[in-house]
């Protein structure tokens, strides 16, 4: 490739410090399906003789058909996904082969491909996220009343329904899918024709290739369509946030399946076993989730590190932008399946999350809400009469409803028999009925909500 110019070839370091073939190989797909777009543009305008164009296209097709049934070789000498394709198609059609470079660089050629790919990642990274979210709706419709405890600090607070619970988790897989969406249009546009960095004097018509790979239009400056790698990066930053929004929930499901908590039993199919003690079902899948969070935040890291501080144009900095790319969205694919699989699959112990509910003084709210409501008592005042009846049901060991009212008008003599419809567990759910309360009838308009989001029904 570089014969007319190098009176030598590259050294042995040089030679494997610059190969990306072992990874940008990935990208086959997408070089043959925009080197077939760029070939058509080339026949149609006249750059190429319509003939020629057929028979590089033709040529392309059967290259693909080889990677599909083969994979892509990997020779060194060749550098990259790109100079494999063009050196295999020579040697399919001749010196034909070497007017598809016509009007065009590998700087916009790689641009093109790694948004091609990247797109395509976002997609599956949807698709993902959409599964996650059908699991979800239809695990939070099955247990819309089922009462658990609500944490902050890892402490009972209130009582909530895991159906509510569940749904937070399909909140947050809607604004990561929204994330995803954005990054997808901000990117939807194609630098192919862009050449080496100033575009190309050849009468080529950008329009008819974004078209033909299904982007909105051509980017609108060369120099940048060459090396902005915001796509990426925006990739990268919607993928941690999701890979974030996965450890919470892998989390959660590991406290959950400690002894002390028993709240659910994991399916066998993403646990694992301990090699000496027969008893131990680890939850090692949710682990490996939590765990990949940081690899994929890492990532993203990576690339940025790498991006902050090239000049204008392309820089050989930019071969590493693919393979962060390429891990975290491999990693993230099987922590969407794995979570999926496991919200689907896990099985719920809902007597022992109703009776955490009830050991933890989780209706405390509740008594200093009845107290300002029917004694018409300052909240802070009510604040304080609560603590002190909490520290008494305590020092019995039984729970707010359980405690006599003579014990609770000892206290405050404006508590009356009224009380106890609000201090179990169902009434104190049933009455956060505000939108986006933990009310089982609130629930059930979101679960309702969110299978019609999802086409559901």
């Amino acid at each position: 490739m570089w014969g007319g110019r190098f009176a030598e070839g590259p050294s042995a370091i040089m030679r494997e410090i610059n190969a990306s073939i072992p990874f940008d190989k990935a990208l086959w797909r997408q070089d043959i399906a925009a080197s077939k777009a760029h070939v058509g543009m080339l026949g149609a305008q006249g750059i190429v003789a319509p003939e020629d164009a057929a028979t590089i296209a033709a040529g392309l097709d059967q290259v693909a058909a080889e990677y599909e049934a083969n994979g892509v070789p990997e020779d060194w000498d060749l550098e990259d996904i790109h100079m494999t394709t063009e050196s295999r198609l020579a040697a399919l059609i001749g010196p034909v082969a070497g007017r598809l470079h016509t009007a065009r660089s590998r700087n916009d050629q790689v641009a093109t491909d790694f948004r091609l790919w990247v797109r395509d990642a976002i997609d599956q990274a949807d698709a993902g996220l959409a599964a996650l979210q059908r699991a979800l709706v239809d695990r939070a419709g099955e247990h819309a009343a089922s009462i658990m405890p609500g944490f902050t600090h890892l402490q009972t607070a209130q009582p909530v329904t895991l159906g509510h619970h569940l749904m937070a988790y399909y909140e947050m897989a809607a604004r990561d899918r929204s994330r995803f969406a954005d990054a997808r249009a901000r990117m939807n546009r194609c630098p192919l024709g862009a050449a080496a960095l100033a575009g190309t004097g050849f009468p080529i018509d950008r329009q008819a290739t974004a078209v033909a790979l299904g982007f909105d239009g051509p980017t609108d400056n060369s120099l940048d369509s060459v090396s902005d790698r915001d796509f990426a990066l925006d990739y990268l930053m919607a993928a941690s946030q999701c890979a974030l929004h996965l450890s919470r929930l892998a989390e959660e499901f590991i406290i959950w399946a400690s002894q002390p908590f028993g709240f659910v039993r994991l399916p066998d199919s993403l646990s694992t076993g301990s090699s000496i003690m027969p008893q131990k079902k680890n939850p090692d899948a949710a682990e490996l989730v939590r765990g990949h969070a940081g690899r994929i935040v890492g990532c993203l890291t990576a690339l940025m590190i790498t991006m902050k501080g090239l000049p204008l144009a392309y820089s050989k900095d930019m071969q590493d932008d693919k393979p962060p790319v390429f891990e975290a969205a491999g990693l993230l694919t099987l922590c969407l399946a794995a979570m999926t699989g496991m919200v689907a699959a896990t099985q719920f112990r809902t007597d022992r999350m109703r009776a955490a509910a009830e050991l933890g003084y989780a209706t405390a709210t509740d008594l200093a809400d009845w107290l300002v409501r029917q004694a018409n008592i300052p909240f802070r005042e009510a604040h304080h009469i609560t603590g002190a009846a909490v520290k008494l049901a305590e020092s019995k060991g039984v729970a707010l409803d359980q405690l006599p009212l003579e014990e609770l008008q000892a206290i405050d003599a404006r508590i009356d028999q009224r009380v106890f419809a609000a201090l179990s567990v169902e009434a104190s759910v049933a009455a956060r009925a505000s939108h986006g309360g933990t009310a089982p009838a609130e629930v059930e308009k979101r679960v309702a909500a969110a299978r019609t989001a999802l086409g559901l029904g």
